[in-house]
């Protein structure tokens, strides 16, 4: 009998939009790899024009170079709706879309399911599975906090991009560590990113 893949060692889905925040993204798919985690990745068209504009990543083969080990790394077309992210019965860890741009956070409060990403999303929900957002936009207007909302009300994690300094971080990649920790949080990876809150003071 063939053994059902346990939350363990079920794959995530890393969905990468055009928001800006292709930093984030990016040591997010590195921070899986090093852990070892199958990962299927979804990049919409203006995702890949956000990697190339902001992390210089012109193409699959610079970002396999500047994320590590993609030999659990599958990389799906975002217009085959048909895929493996897009069935419920596929055994996952749950989806993280990041960087989230109000776009796709609008579509997927609406269940308009139009791209792999989308219906990826939707699976997600339908599921109870995990499902983070993160969004960086700034300020929010009443249609986005409404969207929001409305995404957390049917079981979403909505994380937007906002790193702490209680840590008095040093660089930019501090920074971003920070809010790729608390990602990896809500999907069960401990990575050993970001610093860590104990009573008295942090660590």
């Amino acid at each position: 009998m063939q053994r059902r893949p346990s939350d363990a060692d079920a794959p995530v889905t890393l969905a990468i939009t055009g928001a800006s925040g292709a930093p984030y993204a990016v040591r997010l798919l590195r921070a899986l790899n090093d852990a070892g985690v199958p990962v299927r990745l979804i990049i919409s068209e203006t995702g890949w024009r956000l990697l190339a504009e902001e992390s210089g990543i012109e193409g699959e083969a610079e970002l396999r170079d500047r994320t590590g080990d993609w030999s659990r790394v599958v990389l799906y077309d975002d217009d085959d709706r048909g895929a493996t992210p897009a069935s419920g019965s596929a055994p996952s860890r749950g989806m993280v879309v990041c960087p989230c741009s109000m776009g796709t956070l609008a579509s997927i409060a609406q269940g308009t399911s139009r791209s792999l990403i989308e219906r990826a999303a939707d699976v997600c929900l339908k599921e109870r599975r995990p499902l983070i957002l993160v969004p960086r936009e700034t300020p929010y207007s009443v249609i986005h906090l409404e969207n929001m909302l409305r995404l957390s009300r049917a079981g979403a994690v909505v994380l937007p991009a906002s790193p702490a300094f209680y840590h008095h971080p040093r660089t930019i990649g501090d920074l971003v560590d920070f809010v790729v920790g608390r990602i990896l949080d809500h999907v069960g990876v401990d990575a050993g990113i970001g610093p860590r809150w104990e009573s008295g003071g942090h660590a």
